[in-house]
């Protein structure tokens, strides 16, 4: 075997034919605004992406089609590759640009910006010559394996070995080494990021909230999202200047990472805590899930307490250290475990009051909040049978309930806005007046569904590696891009990357929420008197 069949000379025709159509595709727009510098890395891992999938129908295509083109055919194919090739990439390149302006300008964005087309060609071909190199190292350690192999048993046998030999390699170095040692990485920068405290946030000083005077859990202890959630509570002053009544101090119940390890240990901390606050005498109790550093979107929050006038109570605790893109990855058993100890927890001490004495039970998180929270039930039937409401809000695809439900959609309802069982339960919306549809009773319990049809964190999935999206059939949600197509394994990776941009854009669009959180309380767990003329003002003070 000659060292000219090991390495070869230049790239593979097949190969080199999908990189460009692939790395093409990736210029195209997908749902959110990107940088030149994000498009020339997507240009590169999709360019050997598309090089790996025409590299293996080539090796297919040779080991079932004996002929092979002469010579002078291959010269030929190889210049109608480079000049239609190159023709389309600078095609591609020139309308980027406009494609990323338009996609701006859909969302309200300033059109100016900064594209280096011949800068984005120079990332991507370092890069992907970068890949493609590391790759035909792996493939000639293969190759010399198996011709070691072939001296002692028979070479079909030599081959699968070799090949099962050098993919096992790879996948324990991918994983045990490189995987492990970045994870190992990110789990330590973010205990430490835990222990500091956002600028501004200082101890509290009511008794109601954790960390504060009397409190079962240490300030020290609640980690840095959750001294920010405690030491952020709305004050009596500005809840009464909205109601224009006295308040009262709300409740903020919080356990960190740092107060004690297990999920049921924490869960009881946090009902004992309750318990010391007084909470279950409040008219409303909300169960809050967090994202992966702990964190609680502070609307969410803030809404149910300007709606009750200080006269709530909430709860929530962390699961992790780590961002949620690590947390999404890496402990997302932890959040569902810990989401099904808090609700249980927290239900079965609601559920020793009589039941005219018991507040209302209500549930809230946003993206991997979410997706705790849901952990705590079977189905969209065991939820609303054990609490009088949720507002979830960006809910990540691989919500169990959210799939449920939006997979079982009525016939006709688009799945950016889907229509389950007459909305008798829940409902989705982007906007406040997607609430009112369909026409129809909406009883209670009611669940809401807050998603924008831009969201990557609702809409991404490993299913886009294969299989078109339903979100990009028929009429396109709003705020999408109309000239967004679906590609094979690059889509995948263009909303991969989008979701690094999902609060980078307005509220509306991507994965902000904003005001429209303050419709969703009010749709769930409104306060006896409470209007529309209310909602208006909450949202105008939300979003300001």
């Amino acid at each position: 075997m000659g060292t000219a069949r090991v390495v070869r000379r230049r790239p593979g025709f097949g190969g080199t034919l999908l990189a460009v159509l692939f790395a093409c595709a990736s210029l195209t727009p997908s749902m959110l605004p990107r940088t030149w510098l994000y498009q020339g890395v997507m240009c590169a891992v999709t360019g050997i992406l598309g090089y790996a999938v025409g590299a293996t129908l080539g090796a297919l295509g040779r080991a079932v089609i004996s002929y092979r083109l002469p010579e002078r055919g291959r010269w030929i194919a190889w210049q109608l590759l480079i000049g239609v090739g190159g023709a389309l990439a600078a095609v591609a390149l020139w309308y980027s640009v406009d494609w990323q302006r338009d996609l701006r300008a859909l969302m309200g964005m300033d059109t100016r910006i900064t594209w280096f087309p011949p800068v984005i060609v120079v990332i991507a071909v370092a890069l992907f010559t970068l890949f493609l190199a590391i790759s035909r190292l792996v493939r000639l350690g293969c190759r010399k394996l198996i011709a070691w192999l072939e001296r002692f048993v028979p070479i079909y046998v030599g081959h699968v070995l070799g090949v099962l030999v050098i993919g096992l390699v790879v996948v324990v170095f991918a994983n045990d080494v490189v995987f492990s040692a970045f994870s190992a990485r990110v789990s330590e920068v973010s205990s430490v990021t835990n222990a500091g405290t956002h600028p501004g946030v200082h101890r509290p000083t009511s008794t109601l909230v954790s960390g504060g005077p009397g409190s079962l859990v240490t300030w020290e202890s609640l980690g840095k999202e959750g001294r920010r959630f405690t030491g952020t509570a709305t004050t009596r002053a500005r809840l009464a200047a909205f109601s224009g009544r006295p308040a009262a101090d709300p409740i903020r119940v919080y356990v960190g990472l740092d107060s004690t390890r297990s999920p049921q240990a924490q869960a009881a901390l946090a009902v004992r805590e309750l318990e010391r606050a007084d909470a279950f005498s409040r008219p409303v109790l909300a169960v809050l899930g967090t994202t992966g550093t702990g964190w609680v979107d502070p609307h969410i929050a803030d809404a149910l307490e300007y709606m009750y006038n200080g006269r709530s109570a909430m709860v929530a605790l962390q699961y992790s250290y780590l961002p949620s893109w690590a947390s999404f990855l890496l402990d997302r058993d932890k959040a569902a475990a810990a989401g099904r100890a808090l609700f249980e927890a927290v239900r079965a001490r609601w559920a020793r009051l009589p039941p005219g004495e018991r507040p209302k039970l209500v549930l809230s998180g946003e993206s991997l909040g979410s997706y705790q929270l849901e952990g705590a039930f079977l189905d969209l039937e065991d939820l609303a049978a054990k609490a009088d409401g949720a507002v979830f809000v960006g809910p990540p695809n691989a919500n169990h309930i959210w799939r449920s439900v939006t997979n079982g959609r009525e016939p006709g309802s688009p799945v950016w806005r889907p229509v389950y069982q007459g909305g008798k339960t829940v409902r989705f919306a982007q906007h406040p007046d997607d609430l009112d549809r369909p026409p129809g009773p909406w009883v209670r319990p009611r669940v809401v569904y807050l998603q924008n049809a831009s969201d990557p964190v609702v809409w991404w999935s490993p299913e886009l590696i294969y299989r078109r999206p339903a979100w990009l059939e028929g009429a396109r949600g709003p705020g999408m891009n109309p000239e967004m197509n679906w590609f094979p394994l690059v889509t995948f990776w263009q909303v991969l990357v989008d979701l690094t941009a999902g609060l980078s854009v307005p509220p509306g669009h991507g994965h902000r929420y904003g005001p429209n959180i303050v419709d969703g309380w009010a749709a769930v767990a409104a306060p006896p008197g409470w209007n529309a003329s209310d909602t208006d003002r909450l949202r105008a003070l939300i979003s300001s």
